[in-house]
């Protein structure tokens, strides 16, 4: 049984609780929900190739620079938190600040990423699994098992399966089953960076060149366009820190200047660069960055580092790596889920999508339509793509970090003009709510837009390319602007069609464009 909950204004904004359980998840569990949503071993494996092949050496840099607008819209995203608490987050915020029809697309671009990521992940999960049973069994033969289209779909969909049931089980279930997945991938992840520097010293690869200063240099890098590639790649493998602020209405102490939720943000976002930086910097040392089998430049593994790099680097331990990475995405598939689920609950609670998305389950509190959608669709976007292309996780990537930008950039600028007025009220203000998420969202924006114009070539990121037409008017576009670009506009599409069945939200009536009084920060 599941129940719908109906709005019940807690204020006069119109925003309100959802029926979700409060006081659930404390600052380690959200924490950790976190990292297993960002899911270091996933991402940097399916990240380290495309980075490398952008920016070279100047891969460690290139993490450095990501996080510096990650920082910076933390900030803002800390300050909307602690003023609205509240699951819709990106959604609810822009709403807020700049009206329904902004806040809905805000919304769209956390969906829209969710559901790009969730069949990178999957594809990874997938072959990670067999080839961590070919390590296990000895038999190569198994790890070709999850290039079999029909296998990879169908295992795809177990696992999605299997994440969405314990999504479905609410915030104790997914907070218990990620502390073990997540000491496993970190505790083999500090082994890893442990032994490839440890291999790149010791002669043990050829390829091997020793850290210089200029791999943490970003002005090093050969040219802008590189550099915003290199960034986009870079924002995909922080994508997911903001997952523990859609749980502010599930976490401990939500209101205040104690909220668990920014806390748990801050720190998650400190954790990852320290970590990223590290593993980039010890891969680049051990591979190199040259075409040979364990190369960087190597394009044969760029969609899959860790799978070359982990019997070179960790000998017979290599398989651990395997089943972490493994672990990372099975788990990750599960704990992203989170942030979609809980974006389309805020999204038909208020009434700009259909009401069933509001739905509760009245046993586990959880959002339990929205969990079953995200999953059905994710599930069967992955299919599709997989069926189409071969080489979607690489495009994939870079579709996802100009998602990432754009609602992350949105977000951003709600937080400078919902705060506006309080703007030369302290300096504290004006860093914390105007200057800071405002360079964020400039840096997110004028990545997104570099990044959607070089995308349009055929031969930008893995070469794959949509064609119209045929003969000599036959036109080409490259497969990374068809995603992101094309994704957000069937955003706009879906938007005017909900404006035309829930005209009560897009007239402002349900959650109410403004801005708070001016106040003055303790």
């Amino acid at each position: 049984m599941t129940e719908v909950v109906d709005t019940v204004q807690a204020d006069d904004s119109g925003i309100s609780k959802k029926g979700l359980t409060e006081g659930s998840v404390g600052v380690l569990g959200a924490v950790v929900i976190g990292l297993s949503c960002c899911a270091p071993a996933y991402t940097l494996t399916a990240a380290l190739g495309p980075a490398a092949s952008e920016v070279g050496t100047q891969l460690p840099a290139i993490f450095i620079v990501g996080f510096i607008p990650m920082f910076l819209v933390a900030m803002g995203y800390r300050a909307l938190n602690k003023a609205m608490p509240d699951s819709g987050t990106s959604f609810t915020w822009a709403t807020r600040a700049f009206g329904p029809w902004i806040g809905w697309m805000g919304g769209w671009g956390l969906i829209a990423a969710t559901v790009l990521v969730l069949s990178n992940l999957a594809g990874i999960a997938v072959e990670f699994l067999y080839l961590a049973l070919s390590q296990i069994f000895q038999n190569p033969e198994i790890a070709d098992w999850g290039k079999i289209v029909w296998v990879n779909i169908l295992t795809c969909l177990s696992f999605m399966a299997i994440a969405t049931w314990i999504s479905y089980r609410g915030m104790t279930s997914t907070k218990a089953f990620q502390y073990v997945i997540v000491a496993f991938q970190m505790l083999i992840l500090v082994w890893f960076i442990v032994a490839a520097f440890t291999g790149a010293y010791g002669g043990s690869n050829p390829d091997s060149i020793p850290v210089q200063l200029s791999w943490f240099n970003p002005f090093e890098v050969s040219s802008f366009s590189a550099f915003s590639a290199g960034i986009a790649v870079s924002i995909f493998v922080y994508w997911g820190w903001d997952t523990v602020l859609t749980m502010n209405e599930e976490t401990k102490e939500s209101k205040g200047k104690s909220s668990t939720s920014g806390k748990a943000a801050t720190i998650l976002i400190f954790l990852l660069v320290g970590f990223y930086v590290a593993i980039g910097t010890a891969t680049v040392a051990f591979a190199g960055v040259g075409d040979g089998a364990t190369g960087l430049g190597n394009a044969d593994i760029a969609d899959n580092v860790f799978a070359a790099l982990a019997h070179p680097v960790m000998g017979s331990a290599g398989i651990l790596l395997a089943l972490a990475v493994l672990a990372s995405s099975a788990a990750s598939l599960q704990s992203t889920a989170v942030s979609p689920a809980r974006t389309l609950l805020a999204m038909g609670h208020y009434k700009a999508l259909p009401a069933k998305y509001a739905t509760i389950s009245p046993r586990y509190t959880s959002p339990s339509y929205a969990i079953f959608v995200s999953a059905i669709v994710a599930s069967a976007f992955y299919a599709v793509m997989r069926v189409v292309s071969e080489n979607v996780l690489w495009d994939t990537i870079t579709a996802l970090g100009m998602m990432v930008c754009f609602y992350y950039g949105i977000t951003a600028f709600a937080c400078v003009w919902y705060f506006r007025r309080e703007a030369f009220t302290s300096a504290k203000a004006f860093f914390l709510k105007i200057l800071m998420p405002g360079l964020g969202g400039i840096f997110l924006f004028i990545t997104f837009i570099q990044t959607a114009i070089d995308s349009m070539d055929p031969e930008f990121g893995s070469g794959s390319a949509i064609t119209f037409g045929s003969g000599p008017d036959a036109y080409q576009l490259g497969l990374v602007f068809v995603l992101g670009v094309g994704v957000l506009l069937l955003g706009v599409v879906v938007m005017f069609i909900m404006r035309w069945r829930y005209p009560a939200f897009f007239r402002g009536e349900i959650l109410k464009q403004g801005t708070p009084l001016l106040t003055i920060d303790e």
